[in-house]
């Protein structure tokens, strides 16, 4: 069989390819686009801020923010250290407006370089020992000259004391006036001379005996503002259903009724920070924007490529293009693949079997299993519709047969042309019309062109007049058909075809109910549904053969021979006309116990 070809710009693969190639064109100029402008940007502005001229810039503005109220007499400061350090210097707040700024008319970049708030120190800029609060920021707590007095002469004998013990301290002077001691003596402490406990001191250790924690508790001045810091982070604890704290001199804290400070739960002590911010807010001046940048080219947002550079660039999305596009002739070969399969497969003789081997879980496995799957029903067609062509030819050949037998005899003169000879023949006719008509029945309910004509009947009349028709039938077997059905119980139904199915039912029941059995025609109300029962006592049928018992030609009889009568179709007529309803028909049988055809149609 020829094959067609498919043209290369209208081909999956061609199309897959071109628009891979599109894809990775946009994805490569796009992302090298943003690589170089994202890490020129981010070059600059980690080198400003790593910067020791930057690092100065922030922490004088920290200064002048820590101890002013407002940035009104910034701008000298600004001057100032602009000239310093040779950087353009602004300070805007966060809406951008300009507050003070070293020259006349400069560009913001698009990112500042810090933000400026004593309060909320910048961690890349500030130093880890600092803290999140500048110490510069003291408000309530400066100390007079009497209390920074007291407090460095016990800072002095507190030194003096570890000296003693061999243990290096230096006192540290805060912004705030007040004194504190330092331990520089590291290498003693690694030594283990400072945790071993002095004699009769009750476990307590050289730091602890040298009155190194006394300096921590806070003069009457400072009483008062540390109790309203302590006052705003026990209310922000009690929001998290935790005990209050209580504040020292040096800012450190613990629970309290607890002994040992806690400093090492993030939550509170963030509470705590937020007690000492409230707090100082009014001693501080607000928070600003800073943008530093190079004084000689303050627009800082253009970006100008060498040459080298460009050619670097180039090469590596040219090389990024050349992976891409073999990846993608690769993928496009294997996802080809499959669907030339099928198409081959679909491109064969239609008497071959054809399947293709499902190699994926994707779209195409998906057609791959769903194309398997319809040649396995068209097979199955097939198979069914030379079934029934066989069967056909089968019913129609045993009539056919009798006629053409008697009629040939009746011919030659070995049988006489009486009344007896016409009744056989009309008897054989009137099979084949029989037949002919089933026929007819189940092409048409199967094609959807069966006409109904229905209208709202009684239930129990149409079962008795069923009932009285197979009277003449079920007498030679000595089966007599019963009717159990209410009076007032009616269905909307065409009544030729219902009183069809029903007669197609209690036929089948007589002629597999033996001799002295009973068939009994039963019927009731569930739910919106009429529910039509026909059973028998009969031979039943076995499990393996009820799910073919409602197919066309099907018998439970395998030899063929007319002992059992019918033509094999009316099950299949009742099942199609059931379904022309809107119902169901079904079957529950045990052998040797007979079995019960049920009718399911809706009232209405």
């Amino acid at each position: 069989m020829r094959r067609s070809t498919v043209p290369l710009h209208t081909s999956l693969f061609a199309r897959l390819l071109i628009a891979s190639l599109l894809v990775a064109i946009c994805a490569v100029a796009a992302t090298t686009w943003l690589a170089v402008t994202s890490t020129t940007r981010a070059i600059n502005t980690e080198q400003g801020r790593s910067s020791k001229a930057d690092a100065r810039i922030y922490d004088a503005l920290l200064g002048y923010a820590a101890t002013h109220t407002d940035w009104g007499g910034v701008q000298d400061l600004v001057h100032e250290l602009a000239e310093r350090t040779g950087r353009a210097i602004t300070l805007t707040t966060s809406a951008r407006t300009r507050i003070a700024s070293s020259e006349s008319a400069v560009r913001l970049p698009a990112r500042p370089s810090a933000s400026v708030d004593p309060l909320r120190l910048d961690p890349v800029l500030s130093h880890e020992s600092i803290g999140p609060i500048d110490p510069r920021a003291v408000g309530p707590f400066l100390l007079k000259a009497e209390d920074r007095e007291v407090v460095r002469k016990m800072a002095r004998r507190t030194r003096d004391c570890l000296a003693a013990r061999q243990v290096a301290a230096k006192i540290v002077r805060l912004p705030s006036g007040r004194s504190t001691v330092q331990v520089t003596g590291a290498g003693d402490l690694d030594s283990g001379a400072i945790p071993t406990p002095e004699p009769g001191t009750n476990g307590r250790t050289s730091i602890g005996f040298c009155g190194l924690d006394l300096l921590k508790e806070p003069l009457p001045p400072e009483r008062s503002p540390l109790s309203q810091v302590a006052e705003s982070a026990s209310e922000c604890l009690k929001q998290q259903a935790r005990p209050p704290v209580e504040v020292f001199a040096d800012f450190s804290w613990r629970f309290r009724g607890n002994g040992t400070p806690e400093n090492s739960d993030r939550a509170a002590q963030e509470c705590v920070n937020e007690g000492r911010r409230t707090q100082l807010r009014p001693y501080v001046s607000p928070s600003v924007l800073l943008f530093v940048s190079d004084r000689e080219n303050p627009d800082t947002t253009a970006i100008d490529l060498s040459e080298a550079n460009i050619v670097r660039i180039t090469g590596a999305a040219g090389i990024v293009l050349t992976v891409t596009c073999a990846v993608t002739v690769l993928l496009g070969s294997r996802l080809v693949r499959p669907l030339r399969a099928l198409i081959a497969a679909a491109q064969r003789p239609v008497d071959e079997a054809a399947r293709v081997p499902v190699l994926t879980k994707d779209e195409i496995g998906r057609v791959a299993a769903a194309f398997n799957d319809l040649a396995e029903r068209r097979e199955t067609l097939e198979r069914q519709r030379r079934a029934m062509v066989s069967d056909v030819a089968h019913e129609l050949r045993t009539p056919l047969t009798n006629i053409r037998s008697w009629v040939e005899a009746a011919q030659d003169g070995l049988t006489p042309a009486d009344q007896q000879l016409l009744a056989l023949l009309l008897d054989e006719a009137m099979l084949l019309q029989h037949i002919i008509d089933d026929l007819r029945d189940l092409s048409a309910a199967e094609s959807g062109s069966l006409v109904l004509h229905c209208e709202t009947l009684p239930v129990r009349q149409v079962l008795e007049q069923v009932t009285a028709a197979h009277q003449g039938a079920a007498g030679p077997a000595v089966v007599t058909p019963a009717v159990e059905a209410a009076e007032e119980l009616e269905v909307y139904a065409d009544p030729v075809r219902l009183r069809q199915v029903i007669s197609n039912l209690v036929s089948n029941a007589i002629r597999h109910t033996p001799s002295g059995g009973h068939v009994v025609l039963r019927s009731q109300v569930e739910g919106d549904e009429l529910v039509i029962e026909v059973a028998d006592s009969g031979s039943g049928i076995d499990p393996e053969d009820l799910p073919y018992v409602f197919d066309r030609f099907w018998r439970a009889d395998k030899s063929r021979n007319r002992q059992t009568g019918g033509s094999g179709l009316g099950l299949a007529i009742t099942r199609k006309l059931c379904e022309a309803h809107d119902g169901t028909v079904s079957v529950i049988s045990t052998p040797g116990r007979g079995s019960v055809f049920t009718v399911r149609l809706p009232r209405r």
